[in-house]
């Protein structure tokens, strides 16, 4: 089947879907947040509808069903065999991170973070009484690494009892290995430290590339941690609160399980299930090319940058929608850039200080949205940043 990817609906106030996103003043571009302009497949729409025509939007169980079509597309996506009654619905993975820090750890406690990272891990930690203790990820100007003598160090700490994983990261879009992913693992058992992994942005890779489940990299990864994973991101969903827990040790999903229950975020909406179920056994040809498309705009943007904003750099990135742009050659603190973007050219895109200090001198950019939507967020890019500089 072929897909129009160049063809977005109108999100703006006047249409009625009153997104976020898109709450903006006229004549602003927003490539901020991380969701995308496109519509979801064609399959979730029709399981959407067809739940919608039944009329009656009462309290929804979980059936197995779910179970089976989120372990079936590990499975056959990611090459990984889920026990499938290892997972745990939750309305979102944000919800699951933050009732998860609430569960398995106790106030004033540390979280572990590998900056910089999504935003929304320092409120999660932070808005329920513990401490943020962040292993700056290893920048040589080019690319990311973990740096693992650091990561030890902190680990090692005994106040250290949770670690947070964003697999794939989010916002320097780097896919861990397999490798990688163990000797997270050895370190964070050798030092009784938990381990969450964020694998929310997992299915938008490049072409040719596939990202490895942190619970798939060894026995030991997979008995030590959780892990949350949702169809949101994927295909643009994420208002329909649906997302997955998953942790193999037995004790551990029983904590989480129950921390879920009382935090009230382990039942579904009228919708949850239907759509999550129709993307995880109807989506995948639509997601295939749609990541192919989301490929070909990042290269657009990538060839725009370098042809014409020697200054700036775009971080290479195999997974996500995100575009990571080193500023450091243009300004300290792409909090004013992004703030001038906006005034001058009505591009809204992220400041990186909010994902760690270390990414003060970058901006985050989103790139899932129509072609000619990036041609024009690169236009006014470089007229902004142009403009920056002689202002």
């Amino acid at each position: 089947m072929t897909y129009d990817f160049d063809d977005a609906p109108d999100r703006g106030l006047k249409s009625g879907s009153y997104s976020m996103k898109w709450d903006v003043k006229a004549g602003e571009l927003p490539m901020w947040v991380a969701d995308m302009d496109f519509k979801t497949a064609p399959e979730v729409i029709d399981a959407m509808q067809k739940r919608l025509e039944h009329g009656v939007f009462g309290y929804t169980d979980i059936p197995h069903e779910w179970n089976e079509a989120v372990a079936g597309w590990w499975r056959t996506r990611h090459d990984f065999a889920m026990q499938e009654d290892a997972l745990v619905f939750c309305t979102g993975v944000v919800p699951a991170l933050s009732s998860i820090v609430r569960k398995l750890t106790t106030p004033a406690e540390k979280v572990l973070i590998q900056t910089p990272v999504y935003n929304i891990f320092y409120n999660s930690i932070l808005n329920n009484g513990r401490t943020v203790v962040e292993s700056p990820l290893a920048y040589d100007g080019k690319t990311y690494s973990i740096d693992f003598a650091d990561l030890e160090a902190k680990l090692s700490d005994p106040q250290v009892t949770l670690m947070i994983v964003c697999n794939p990261h989010n916002p320097t879009g780097n896919i861990w290995t397999a490798q990688e992913l163990a000797r997270i693992g050895e370190l964070c058992a050798k030092h009784g430290v938990t381990v969450v992994s964020d694998e929310i942005h997992c299915d938008i890779t490049e072409p040719g590339f596939s990202y490895t489940p942190f619970a798939k990299a060894s026995p030991l990864n997979a008995d030590i941690s959780v892990t949350c994973i949702a169809a949101s991101k994927a295909f643009n969903i994420a208002g329909l609160q649906s997302a997955a827990v998953y942790a193999e040790n037995r004790f551990l999903r029983h904590k989480v399980w129950r921390g879920l229950n009382t935090d009230e975020v382990a039942e579904p909406n009228a919708f949850a299930i239907q759509a999550t179920v129709a993307a995880f056994t109807k989506g995948g040809e639509w997601l295939t090319a749609l990541c192919a498309y989301l490929a070909e705009n990042r290269r657009l943007a990538e060839s725009v940058i370098q042809a014409e904003l020697p200054e700036a750099y775009a971080v290479p990135a195999k997974a996500t929608y995100l575009l990571w742009l080193d500023c450091s050659a243009i300004t300290e603190d792409s909090a004013l850039l992004a703030q001038f973007l906006r005034e001058k050219t009505g591009l809204y895109v992220s400041a990186g200080a909010q994902y760690g200090q270390c990414g003060k001198q970058f901006l985050r950019i989103n790139l899932a949205c129509p072609k000619a939507r990036v041609q024009d967020g690169m236009e006014r890019l470089v007229r902004g940043i142009k403009a920056f500089l002689t202002h």
